[in-house]
């Protein structure tokens, strides 16, 4: 069945890669400005429309603020991209936002930024995917009428492709990504040539719609917040910023500075679209509504629930280059192709990002280990499953999907943000060289300011989307915050159990049962009990087996085996595709084909927990392992259990279930006695 199903995961994602290949996947800047910065920049073909539609609502007379508003996005744009080279430079590991809040804040504060970071990334694959089949269905009506269906469609290639690995994935990104950057650019230029050289008048294909206001005359506070509102969304121009910072391990190195490079160029390219196409707009009397049907009035008539609301960013093509023109045509394709590539950012973060959570046991172990391709597997299959979830319960809606968009990030910049001012505090507080304290205190500035701008964005942000939809991002991350706390003490827990003491104690007593191979992960008291039953066996053999999935835990275990002066020999077996039962199958059939009338005894510690999640959560190489040896001629497999305390509380669960009599039953008695009574009755 495993080569069956080997052969398409093969034709589908491509051959394994070793583990010492891990440098060959490692991106040049050029390949690293697709994959970790498509969602900001593609961000630019609906953030300005965003601002439009909001403004929209006080009428044509308040589109004279956009400006302004492109000025404030593109001062926080600077500011974030500013503060968020100072992350990379010092936190290179890969932690992003989640190391800085943990190391600085907490690990409650690191979990907060974790939690709105992961709901982040599921929405920016909602978004995306959902923002670019919409651009898509105004070509191909049968995409607008199954927009859930294409959308799972999209999630499902583009899932594919990441699993193919993060090189290969970025090499097929970056055509399209650049071919938009390109397209973009090109039409900026040729309008400001049109308009300001050779004097057109260029006009969008809504210049001459009224727009019926649903608040007329707005003044004071009225004014102050729907200025505030539209500038909460047109800083959806900044999600996918922080994914850079957390993706610094994927780049060449020198990793800090090729990251700090992509970020700069990255902040440049998406400020220059977003007021390009902003200034476009204005010039070409782009007109834009929040419900167009009703408020977008065209020769004195409404335009009716037929009208199809194109985004800015096409209508300015069509009044820049020509409606049907080959460059029109480029940049409408390269339009809806980047924005389901801006997905990518997500299927590059929520990953990695779940696997530092994982190795610090907040998320479960699997989404810690790369897959065949070198790239975090389940970490991607897991995004793709909850991006889905939220395309179907939303009907693919990117206006509704917005609505949650941005919180997420927000949160993560402004604890970020201050837990760098903490970080310079804390070097200050010890460094005496005057350059680099000036250097500090540069960066702590820049840090400083940048926590008071987001901070300020977060709030009014909160303020402004509350209702429209933000409090269903805020309950994604809390559910996040609970589930991982809840693992996070679970491993806690399990680790406290099973720590193996410095001192012998009852799990090195000699039980009385035998084995020949023992399968060891680490030490702790499950393995201290195998190997003491081992002992017992007198068996021609005996040793324990160990795989080598990752160099440094295998270090450490040989360490500690040689400190502890276990006498049983170990044996390391190496895995260059971090495969655990693979090596172990090959190791115990060479050992029947040297002596093929022994038999090979294997002995596998095992963990009983008591409820059915934390399953999950355990025992699952050694249930794959068993699996496969259970079928493998002339091999005995024994699983030693080590009862957690959950266990024993299942027991005396299933204990009282037992005991349990019925309402009534201690009147009349049990059913077969009282049967057994009335067979006996001379009445009966």
């Amino acid at each position: 069945m495993s080569k069956l199903t080997d052969v398409p995961k093969r034709i589908l994602i491509g051959r394994a890669l070793r583990s010492d290949r891990l440098g060959e996947t490692l991106l040049p800047k050029r390949i690293a400005l697709p994959v970790f910065a498509s969602d900001p920049l593609s961000s630019v073909a609906y953030a300005p429309g965003e601002v439009l539609l909001v403004l929209s609502i006080a009428g044509v007379s308040a589109y004279h603020f956009s400006p302004w508003i492109a000025v404030a996005v593109v001062v926080l744009m600077f500011t974030v991209v500013a503060s968020y080279r100072q992350n990379v430079h010092a936190y290179p590991s890969g932690g992003g936002d989640y190391e800085v809040a943990t190391t600085n804040l907490g690990p409650k504060a690191g979990l907060t930024v974790a939690s709105a970071l992961l709901v982040d990334y599921v929405l920016t694959v909602a978004v995306s995917i959902s923002s670019g089949i919409e651009n898509l269905g105004s070509a191909i009506p049968f995409v607008v009428e199954h927009k859930v269906l294409c959308a799972a469609a999209v999630i499902l290639l583009l899932t594919l492709m990441n699993l193919r690995g993060v090189r290969e994935s970025g090499a097929l990104f970056a055509i399209p990504t650049y071919v938009f950057v390109a397209g973009v650019f090109t039409m900026i230029a040729w309008g400001a040539f049109r308009g300001l050289v050779l004097g057109d008048a260029m006009h969008a294909p809504t210049a001459d719609y009224q727009i019926k206001p649903e608040h007329q005359g707005l003044a004071g506070f009225a004014l102050v917040f729907l200025l505030l509102r539209a500038f909460s969304s047109g800083c959806a121009a900044l999600t996918g910023v922080e994914a850079i910072s957390n993706g610094v391990p994927a780049f060449r190195k020198p990793k800090s500075k090729n990251a700090a490079t992509t970020l700069a160029m990255m902040g440049l390219l998406a400020v220059t679209m977003f007021c390009g196409i902003i200034a476009l707009a204005a010039t070409t009397k782009v007109r834009m509504a929040e419900n167009p049907a009703v408020d977008l009035i065209h020769n004195g008539v409404a335009v009716g629930a037929d009208y199809v609301q194109n985004p800015v960013i096409s209508q300015v093509a069509e009044a820049v280059f020509g409606k049907g023109s080959f460059l029109f045509i480029v940049l409408a394709a390269a339009t809806a192709l980047v924005l389901f590539l801006a997905a990518n950012t997500a299927y590059n973060g929520f990953p990695l990002l779940g696997s530092i959570l994982a190795q610090d046991r907040y998320l479960p172990r699997q989404l810690h280990t790369r897959g065949d391709r070198l790239a975090f597997s389940n970490g991607i299959v897991l995004l793709a499953g909850a991006a889905m979830l939220l395309v179907w319960i939303y009907g693919a809606d990117s206006t509704r999907l917005i609505q949650l968009y941005i919180v997420g990030v927000f949160v993560s910049f402004t604890l970020s943000q201050i837990g760098m001012v903490r970080h310079w505090n804390r070097h200050l507080a010890t460094e005496r060289d005057q350059a680099k304290r000036r250097h500090m205190v540069r960066s702590r500035a820049i840090n400083a300011f940048g926590a008071f701008f987001t901070g300020l964005v977060l709030v009014v942000v909160l303020l402004t989307k509350f209702t429209h939809g933000a409090w269903v991002a805020l309950l994604g991350m809390c559910i996040f915050f609970a589930t991982m706390t809840a693992i996070r003490r679970h491993y806690d827990r399990v680790a406290a159990e099973i720590a193996a003491p410095d001192t012998p104690g009852e799990d090195t007593v000699r039980p009385s049962r035998v084995h020949s191979v023992v399968l060891i992960s680490k030490i702790h008291r499950p393995a201290l009990r195998a190997l003491s039953y081992a002992k017992l066996l007198r068996s021609g053999t005996l040793e324990a087996l160990s795989v080598n999935v990752d160099a440094t835990e295998t270090k450490a275990l040989r360490d500690e085996w040689e400190r502890r002066g276990i006498d049983v020999p170990l044996k390391v077996l190496d895995s260059p595709y971090r495969e655990v039962t693979r090596p172990v199958i090959e190791y115990v059939k060479s050992l029947r084909k040297e002596s093929p009338r022994d038999v090979v005894s294997v002995i596998i510690p095992e963990y009983v927990v008591g409820h059915w999640y934390e399953h999950l959560l355990h025992n699952q190489s050694a249930l794959r392992l068993k699996g496969r040896l259970l079928f493998t001629p002339g091999v005995m497999v024994t699983s030693v259990p080590y009862q957690l305390e959950s266990s024993e509380a299942a027991k005396k669960r299933a204990r009282r279930r037992q005991d349990w009599n019925a309402p009534g039953a201690v009147r009349r008695g049990p059913a077969a006695h009282h049967d057994r009574t009335k067979e006996s009755s001379p009445s009966a």
